[in-house]
């Protein structure tokens, strides 16, 4: 058994002291005193809530183990205070059949320590051609995406979205034209197009670290009008830097860092209730990759390990955002949207905890990281709510 003592739980907007003890798996108890000849942690002036969930990472295996591993990709979440990720399918080979995932799986099995529910491919490779084998992984995945790439072949976006509507399945989509690309035309035109798709064939479908005033007054309309299968997540770095921030290669991603006012406009989005969470879209190079001159490196940054605090600091801490809408951005959101195993920090549920020192900056570094790419444009920027402990499944993986 290990106790929690003194921690700071989020109840009804407020902070509350409580003890909770965690028994193998589960929480087996939370209470305002707890005393029990165990193992004891004292939270004094620390804040524990569920594990985060992050719907968007890249993890680069199999195929790119260069930039990121199964495993590294872990240890960056659970050092994120994230217990819950869900992996992109740009690998190799590309998980569109029964047989390319299972190499995925079976890799996770071995090597995650957090909870890893990757994603199927909308398309075969992603060749936006041919659509991926569903039939055969729909009971193995939550969602399907081919990120990385917008889905410019209306049929056969719409054979797959009646597939995913069959297997209840979301679709998540990296919406870009292929005409504008990475402008902001180019989202907000592939917004409004699938947008359109999804209300006819009625599936769950979902919008991709989303950057732009029209995209979100598109989502915004279509649910006014009923369509709350239609829904979107929004990145830290959208929320906290622009354009005129740019410095070199670690502030280079896809969609690109946009104007002041679509910056607004994404704040909005988030605090209104337009998007129902944050994702950080953890996208890792290695260093030879990023220190090429911007327009030849590639896009990405890291972003598991900065999420909470940024979000803490930036719209918690200041008030621009409450506790609870904290926790529906982080953890409920994600899980209602893409129907993922219940977690929360209540008796009898698993224990997947992040505890979060929110009285004391840290500033953080390069070689802290524990991501195999060390591209993050936050590297010397100073937060509060970086995590102290993580825990997953009862277990501790992460001790600062």
């Amino acid at each position: 058994m290990i106790l929690i003592k003194n921690g700071l739980i989020i109840e009804d907007n407020k902070l509350i002291k409580k003890d909770i003890l965690i028994h193998k798996e589960e929480i087996l108890d939370i209470s305002d005193e707890i005393d029990m000849d165990c193992e004891v942690i004292d939270c004094t002036g620390l804040l524990v809530m569920p594990g985060a969930i992050d719907v968007h990472v890249h993890f680069r295996e199999p195929g790119f183990t260069d930039k990121e591993t199964i495993k590294t990709g872990c240890l960056s979440a659970a050092k994120g205070g994230v217990t819950t990720v869900m992996p992109m399918p740009n690998l190799n080979p590309c998980p569109d059949c029964y047989q390319n995932l299972k190499l995925e799986l079976d890799l996770i099995s071995r090597d995650a320590c957090v909870h890893c529910y990757p994603y199927g491919a909308v398309s075969r490779g992603e060749n936006q051609l041919e659509a991926s084998k569903v039939e055969e992984i729909h009971d193995l995945v939550y969602a399907i995406s081919d990120d990385g790439k917008g889905v410019n072949n209306a049929s056969l976006l719409e054979d797959v979205m009646r597939m995913a509507k069959k297997y209840d399945l979301v679709i998540a989509s990296h919406a870009e034209d292929s005409v504008d690309g990475y402008l902001p035309k180019g989202e907000y035109v592939a917004v409004r197009r699938e947008i359109e798709l999804a209300k006819k064939i009625g599936c769950r479908y979902h919008f991709c670290h989303m950057s732009t005033k029209e995209s979100f007054e598109a989502i915004r309309k279509a649910r006014s009008e009923g369509y709350t299968n239609i829904t979107c997540e929004v990145t830290p770095h959208h929320l906290v830097l622009n354009e005129e921030m740019i410095q070199d290669g670690n502030y280079k991603m896809n969609p690109p860092l946009r104007s002041e006012e679509n910056r607004l406009a994404t704040i909005e989005a988030l605090i209104d209730g337009t998007a129902q969470m944050i994702a950080c879209d953890h996208a890792p190079h290695t260093e030879e990759e990023k220190k090429r001159e911007y327009n030849k490196c590639p896009n990405g940054i890291i972003g598991l390990e900065t999420m909470i605090p940024i979000i803490y600091t930036e719209f918690v801490k200041n008030g621009k955002i409450s506790l609870n809408r904290f926790l529906d951005l982080m953890v409920y959101n994600p899980i209602s949207v893409f129907h993922l195993p219940k977690r929360d920090l209540k008796k009898g549920y698993v224990a997947d905890l992040a505890i979060l020192d929110i009285e004391n900056p840290h500033t953080y570094t390069k070689d802290e990281i524990l991501s195999k790419g060390k591209n993050s444009p936050f590297i010397g920027k100073t937060y509060y709510g970086f995590p102290k402990y993580t825990f997953v499944n009862g277990k501790l993986v992460y001790k600062r």
